[in-house]
This record gives C-alpha cells, sequence and structure tokens, in this order.
C-alpha cells in the first residue's frame, strides 16, 4: 500500500483533480486504444486530449548506446569504454527463465492486452481513488519501453532525462500513442527483447546482458529461475533493491517476484518454495570502463585513439556529432598498436624511470611509410592517483597532452640541415662556430620585416674547446650550437619554418613557429609524437606520412565505417633525405648519441638537452621503425636534472645521449627483434677540410664516462641556450659501417638547448 501524505492525505479536491485526470486518461483509452474492434488500435475520438494529433505519429528509437571495444593490431584486447554499459543480445540469448520473471512482475497480463491494459488502469483509478495517491500504476511493459526509448534519446542531458520520467498526463498520452505505433510495428516477442535490452538493471548495468555479466559473471542465457528472480525484481528501484549493497533487500523482492511466477502458473508453488530457500549467491564483476582499464600500458594510446575519433571530421561534420557516434558506441574499433612494440617500450620505461621519480619520460613509435603509431608509453600511468596523470605526454595538447609541449634542443638541428641541404647548400659546407658569439644581425624571414637582433643576444657551445671552423659532419656529430645558427642566418628562417611545417612539426600548443634564429636550437615545446612522425619522413627517403592510430572500425552490424588514412606527400628530395640520414648515422656512431646505437642493425638519430636540463631528448630511427623519447618535467614544477636520481641511477647531469638514447634503444631493440633489418641509403661526403674537432687539436678523453663529464660546461648560463653531450659510456654500432672516421669527441660537449 502506497504511502499518504502526513496528516489526512490529499484534500478533496486534489483527490478529485487527480480521478478526474485518470478518467481523462482512461477516456481516451476507451475511445479505442485497447478496446478490440474499436479503431484497429488506433484513436477513433478526435480531440479527447487537447494536442492528441499534434504529436509525431512515428516515434523514432535511437540505437542503444553499447560499449566499444579498442583493440591492437594483432586483435588483443586494449580496452572498452561505454557511455553506458550494454551488449545487446537476441531473445533467444536470454534465458526463459527471464523472460518469464520479468513479464510476471512487471506486466503480466502482457500476452493478452494490446499497447495499454485497460483493466490495469481501471483497477489503478479505482485503487488510487481510494487511497488518495498513487497505490498503483497502470504501464504496461510496452509503455515502459517507449519511456525507456525516450530516456536513452536525452543520453546526458539531464533536462532531457527529467522531462522523459515527469510524472505528467502529457507525458502518459505521449507513450500511449507511441505505444499503440509500437505494438502494431514490433509484436510482442520483439517488444519484450528490446525491453530487456533497452532498461536499467542498476550498478551502472544497462541491459540484460551487462547485468548479467555484473552480478554473476555469466551470460544471461545461463541465468537459473532464482537469479532471473532477483534481476527482473531490481528494476522497479535499482537503489533500493540492488543485491550488492543490500542482499536482505534484494532477497525479500526476489521472493515476491518468485511468487508472483507462481500465481500466474509460470512455475510451480514448489519450484518457488525451494528457490525462495536459496540464499542470494553473487559473483560481481566490476564495471570497469574507459581508457583507465587499458592492458598493456596502453592507456595513453586509447585516449590517443578516443581524441582521434573526436576531433577528426571523417567521423562528424561538428565534434558533437562526432561525441554523439562516440557515446552511441557499439563499436570494435582496430588501432595500428604493435603488441610487440608496446611490450618493448613499457619493458624499456620500467627499467629506466620509476613512476614515483621527480621526472617522466614518454616514448613513442611509428611506422616510416606507413603513419602508423605502433608504440606508445609513459613512466607515469593513465589514472588519478598519486604519480598517475591524465595527461599524454606523448601528444599534442588539442589530443590530451601537456599544455606547450616540451623543448627539443638540438634534435631539431636536423630540420635546419634538412632546409639547407634542399636550398643547395653543400654538406661540406664550413661556418666559423666560434665557441661564443652574436646571434647574426640581420635575418631574412618569411615576410618582408627581418629578424633584427636588438637586444645583442648571444649563443655559445657548451665546451670552451668547441672552437671551429666546422663542417656540416663534424658540426652535426657533435651539436655544435654557433654553427647552426650561422647556417640558418644564411638560408634564412623561413626555409626552415616552410619544411617543418610539411614536416608536420608544429609546436604542441598549436601555434606557429615564431621567425627568429634561436629554433634553430630547439627552442619551442613539441610532443614525442611530432618529432617521431618527422624523423620518419628521413627514414623514408623524404616522404613524410601522417600519423594513424585507428586501421578499421565495424559497427554493432559488422558494417565497416570509414577511418582516417595517412596522407603521404614528398617534402624534400631522396638525395636530401639521403645525405640527412648519413649525417645523423654519424651521431649514434661515434657523435652525442653512442649509447643509441644499435648493435644489430643501422640506426640513426639525434640527442638534444635544454637549459637547466629541464627536457633531454632522443629522436632516432631505422629504415622501418621511427621513435622518439622524451625525460624532464611533467608538470607544473621545472626539475634541473643535476644530481639526481632516475630509476634508482643516480646522475650528476642528464644528456640526450646519456638517458633518452639507452631508453630509445632498449625499445626499439625488443620492438623489431626478430623482424628485417634493411640498411639506409647514404651519400659520401668528403671531408671538409678543417680538423675534426675544428680549430684545434682533439685532447685525450680523461673520463670515458660521458655522464659524468670532468668538464660540464655552461648549460644556461645568462639564460642562453646550452646543448648537448656525448651521451653515453658505450659506442653503437651501424652496421659496420662508420660515415666518419677519425671524429673524436671531448667529454662534456653539448650543444642545442633551451629554456622551456
Amino acid at each position: 500500500m502506497g504511502k499518504k501524505r502526513s496528516g489526512a492525505g490529499l484534500t478533496g479536491p486534489q483527490q478529485a483533480a487527480k480521478f478526474l485526470g485518470v478518467s481523462v486518461l482512461a477516456g481516451v483509452v476507451l475511445a479505442g486504444i485497447a478496446i478490440p474492434g474499436a479503431g484497429a488500435l488506433g484513436l477513433a475520438a478526435k480531440g479527447t486530449v487537447e494536442g492528441f494529433d499534434e504529436i509525431p505519429a512515428n516515434l523514432k528509437t535511437p540505437p542503444l548506446s553499447q560499449r566499444t571495444t579498442i583493440l591492437d593490431a594483432e586483435g588483443g584486447l586494449i580496452a572498452t569504454v561505454y557511455s553506458r554499459d550494454r551488449q545487446v543480445v537476441p531473445l533467444t540469448a536470454i534465458s526463459p527463465y527471464m523472460q518469464k520473471a520479468i513479464v510476471a512482475i512487471e506486466d503480466s497480463r502482457f500476452y493478452e492486452h494490446g499497447a495499454v491494459d485497460l483493466k490495469g488502469i481501471l483497477r489503478a483509478v479505482n485503487r488510487n481513488a481510494q487511497e488518495g495517491g498513487a497505490a498503483q500504476g497502470a504501464s504496461t511493459l510496452t509503455q515502459q519501453y517507449v519511456k525507456n526509448v525516450f530516456v536513452e534519446e536525452a543520453g546526458d542531458d539531464e533536462t532531457k532525462v527529467r522531462e522523459a520520467q515527469e510524472k505528467s498526463l502529457g507525458r502518459k498520452i505521449r507513450e500511449l500513442k507511441y505505444s499503440i505505433q509500437v505494438e502494431e510495428e514490433l509484436g510482442k516477442k520483439k517488444i519484450l527483447e528490446n525491453y530487456l535490452n533497452i532498461t536499467y538493471f542498476g550498478q551502472q548495468a544497462y541491459g540484460i546482458e551487462s547485468a548479467s555479466q555484473r552480478y554473476f559473471s555469466k551470460p544471461a542465457k545461463d541465468l537459473t529461475l532464482e537469479e532471473s528472480a532477483l534481476l527482473a525484481g531490481v528494476v522497479q528501484s535499482p537503489t533500493r533493491f540492488d543485491p550488492v549493497n543490500d542482499t536482505q533487500e534484494a532477497m525479500k523482492r526476489r521472493n515476491v517476484v518468485l511468487q508472483r511466477m507462481a500465481d500466474i502458473k509460470d512455475i510451480s508453488q514448489a519450484e518457488a518454495d525451494e528457490a525462495k530457500k536459496k540464499p542470494v549467491q553473487l559473483k560481481v564483476t566490476r564495471p570497469r570502463n574507459g581508457c583507465i582499464t587499458s592492458v598493456k600500458g596502453a592507456g595513453f594510446f586509447c585516449d590517443y585513439v578516443r581524441n582521434t575519433f573526436l576531433t577528426d571530421p571523417v567521423f562528424g561534420k561538428t565534434r558533437e556529432e562526432r561525441a554523439k557516434v562516440w557515446n552511441q558506441g557499439g563499436l570494435t574499433i582496430r588501432t595500428t598498436l604493435d603488441p610487440q612494440s608496446q611490450d618493448a617500450v613499457n619493458e624499456s620505461i620500467k627499467d629506466h624511470v620509476d613512476q614515483d621519480d621527480k621526472v617522466a619520460t614518454a616514448v613513442t613509435l611509428v611506422q616510416p611509410g606507413t603513419g602508423r603509431v605502433l608504440g606508445m608509453g609513459q613512466s607515469k600511468p593513465y589514472g588519478f592517483g598519486k604519480n598517475e596523470t591524465q595527461i599524454n605526454f606523448s601528444v599534442d595538447k588539442r589530443m590530451g597532452g601537456s599544455n606547450f609541449g616540451f623543448p627539443t634542443g638540438s634534435t631539431f638541428k636536423p630540420f635546419v640541415a634538412a632546409a639547407a641541404i634542399e636550398r643547395g647548400v653543400s654538406p661540406t659546407k664550413t661556418y666559423p662556430s666560434p665557441h661564443d658569439m652574436e646571434y647574426p644581425s640581420p635575418v631574412r624571414t618569411c615576410g618582408d620585416k627581418p629578424w633584427v637582433n636588438t637586444a645583442k643576444e648571444r649563443v655559445e657551445n657548451e665546451s670552451e674547446s668547441e672552437i671551429g671552423p666546422y663542417g656540416m659532419k663534424d658540426a652535426m656529430a657533435k651539436s655544435v650550437n654557433t654553427y647552426f645558427v650561422e647556417m640558418i642566418a644564411e638560408t634564412g628562417v623561413c626555409p626552415v619554418t616552410e619544411m617543418t611545417t610539411k614536416l608536420g612539426v608544429i609546436p604542441a600548443d598549436g601555434t606557429k613557429l615564431p621567425e627568429v634564429p634561436a629554433i634553430a636550437l630547439g627552442t619551442e615545446g613539441m610532443s614525442p609524437l611530432t618529432m617521431a612522425n618527422a624523423y620518419a619522413a628521413f627514414a623514408n627517403r623524404g616522404v613524410y606520412c601522417t600519423p594513424i592510430a585507428i586501421e578499421s572500425i565495424t559497427d554493432t552490424h559488422g558494417k565497416a565505417l570509414g577511418v582516417p588514412k595517412t596522407q603521404c606527400d614528398r617534402v624534400m628530395s631522396e638525395k636530401t633525405a639521403d645525405t640527412v640520414n648519413t649525417l645523423l648515422l654519424g651521431v649514434v656512431d661515434s657523435g652525442t648519441g653512442t649509447a643509441a646505437g644499435l648493435t644489430d642493425r643501422q640506426n640513426a638519430g639525434k640527442t638534444g638537452t635544454t637549459d637547466n636540463r629541464y627536457n633531454a631528448w632522443f629522436v632516432g630511427y631505422t629504415p622501418n621503425m621511427a621513435g622518439a623519447t622524451w625525460v624532464g618535467s611533467g608538470g607544473a614544477k621545472q626539475v634541473a636534472m643535476e644530481n639526481i636520481t632516475i630509476g634508482g641511477q643516480f646522475y650528476d647531469k642528464v644528456y640526450g645521449g646519456g638517458l633518452p638514447g639507452p631508453i630509445w634503444k632498449q625499445a626499439v631493440t625488443g620492438a623489431l627483434a626478430g623482424r628485417e633489418a634493411p640498411n639506409f641509403a647514404t651519400v659520401g661526403i668528403p671531408d671538409a677540410g678543417v680538423p675534426a674537432g675544428g680549430g684545434r687539436p682533439t685532447p685525450p678523453n680523461p673520463n670515458p664516462n660521458p655522464n659524468r663529464p670532468t668538464k660540464p660546461g655552461k648549460p644556461g648560463r645568462d639564460g642562453k641556450p646550452g646543448g648537448q653531450t656525448v651521451g653515453g659510456a658505450t659506442g653503437g654500432a651501424t652496421g659496420g659501417i662508420n660515415p666518419f672516421p677519425g671524429i673524436t669527441l671531448e667529454p662534456g660537449v653539448i650543444g642545442g638547448p633551451e629554456t622551456p
């Protein structure tokens, strides 16, 4: 019996009004909705309820939101994401007990009445008039289904959800009209199937399949009698009858359902009594939703896939349209993530940087020639807890990355070299390259106004012994700052920004590169994915391919949807790319990146270290894989990587070759294990006719460990760029090829820097 208001209950006028309202509703029914022969379940009476005819004739049933499954390139599960956890199943995949239980407790005359149960309405009118309140409802299963359709269509719009559930005569009339249509078009079995798939069962479970998995960790087809009765009882009030939080209340409700099934002869009284004696036995599977559930440390890659979907017009003209498709779900998304590469990335990160370190690392691997993102990981896991983050350090801000990216240091220098070589500058070109100099001025820009060094800004090399003249191969191997500043001053800034634009090298915050000579030293913040993909164009002999993360998508019906395709364009000549490759082979063979040299195949790359050692990079590649490794401050507070312990190892100073290089090496070694090892197409670069170490003889190396230089240099002095150092204790091989014999490097050589 329903509860009355405190005091005397409803007043006389209130009771009359309520009775009149339900009577009007009954009048509509009597006009032909449910009485056989009266308008074939249509409304014969006109104007019974004002505005009734203006209600659209057809109920637009939205597709039910379901879970989306994200897979790796080999079909392995990465994550399950959903707006509503639902798996639509046919009636044949639902236990007969469940079908009978829901009908028994929600609408026992379901198979006997039409769209509306006239007897039920009259019974409710009488009962409610007697009780002076809403003691009994009269909604049929069909009407409940229609209401759930409106709720589903409302999505996350709270106002629309309230409107779909409001207790008003207008909503009831609307439900009635649509219920007629549904009964005529679908039939009883399909209505029951749809109802069981759309209704909410509590614990974030929508539809019977998800509910069965949530509470009993089994498919709906295997539900027993007592389990079916329990779930059927939950529907009336998912909170009150939640078996997880209140077993006793849920059991009482279950037993009510069992008795009702016996009363209408769906089961015998003996079966009902036996089932009532059984305790509630749950086997709960907790809801797991979103990229936080990703396996193989792929939470950030999963998030990148989601952001790709929400930002690419292939999935809808507006973000709202794309979000609607994403939230609707029911998709199977096969991605480009390579399990072997992802495992290798995770292992390397784990072996070098700890989750609770003051700094973080991020590694991204891509495939030259296809743009496929093969691996993506970082040391701070995806999550909301301590030493976790939702910021994807590997990507740009618009894709869920940091606000500004990370200054790249000397890893930017190959872009300067590529622009100059493409304009006809010889790789034997020499510049004076003094240890310390003012930025040359004026320098041509893309506009009519040149850059002028009005502030008398200066640039210096890290080591005082680093004095030119230098040729390009020596300057690249040693990462000589003044050489590349002189180069950009001669060629102008515009050829460099034009080259970087074609290579997709755009600052992580979406702004344009400033037209100043200092960009030669990597002053602007970039993401690892941007850098890895740009270097992949060198590996691909001058053809740049836009990155992709999605291979294919199918909907709930197995229909293939369109996906973004990589766009490949030639951005430099093969000769230019081959020349850059030859230069960067020397960096890992005998330059600042020796710690990143692979032992079983050729690889090329460049180190980068910024002012105050806030950021350190290694960006490298083989002909069939490119990758970027960044180590630095992932939070708002910048951490100078000096006298610091990272991954349990103490570092006096962190250099691009000293920590990012080995991380990159281990990741790529594992990713390419057992795979082909093609060689680069190289060019011959004769000596530039200057001493190998510049204008001064090279002293012997008194310190074999470049991470412990005896003369540390001056990174960031007076706020000016610092640079790179020789990158590791052991030399790396480049397939047995040494394109630059005779190059000897001093300890503490640094070049390429930035203030973040």
